[in-house]
């Protein structure tokens, strides 16, 4: 495996044409939504998650899915996210000796933020895991540092149409145990890549 600094700036060297294509992409895919400066794409194989809006621009380390479980690829839209997420066990062999888990226990694998991109199984969400970032070790989903996530969350609900601010993320992050599902008014693009 490549060095991570290393596949950065490759990733990074690489992001202006990805960029560049799903901004076209996007103008192209419907002409009545103003979401062409904002977006995000998941790179697979560089293990990074780019975003992409009007004033800002940013990339983090991503787990993707392991051999037999894959992440997704296609173009895909952000419709929700649930903070303080609890966690049910998936219908899936993996699972099954698991129990589930309410917001902030600490057997909840899922930690500050669930962003969900392929409706209901398939989300961006943090992860107590952080040496699991930059390698393919999850069951398909796209596993971010709680810190990263949170973030990334803010940022969504920001150019979602949901914006708030920041004391209110403090206040829900701090209560741990109060799980809160957030619609948003203006989908955002997400690109899942190869």
């Amino acid at each position: 495996m490549m060095h991570k600094s290393f596949r950065k700036s490759a990733a990074v060297a690489t992001a202006v044409v990805v960029v560049a294509t799903l901004g076209a992409m996007t103008r192209a895919s419907d002409p009545t939504e103003n979401t062409a400066a904002v977006y995000m794409i998941a790179d697979l194989s560089d293990k990074i998650l780019y975003v992409h809006g009007t004033d800002s621009v940013g990339y983090y380390d991503i787990s993707t899915g392991k051999d037999g479980y894959p992440t997704p690829t296609g173009n895909f839209k952000i419709r929700k996210l649930t903070w303080n997420p609890s966690w049910t066990p998936p219908d899936s062999k993996w699972a099954a000796k698991k129990k589930p888990a309410a917001p902030g226990d600490p057997k909840n694998p899922m930690k500050v933020v669930k962003i969900f991109f392929k409706e209901p199984d398939y989300y961006i969400h943090g992860t107590a895991d952080v040496g699991s970032l930059g390698y393919s070790e999850s069951h398909g989903c796209l596993r971010m540092a709680p810190d990263d996530v949170m973030k990334v969350g803010m940022w969504v609900m920001q150019h979602g149409g949901q914006p708030q601010e920041e004391n209110w993320f403090m206040r829900l992050i701090h209560s741990r145990n109060e799980e809160k599902v957030v619609y948003l008014s203006k989908p955002v693009p997400i690109r899942v890549q190869p």
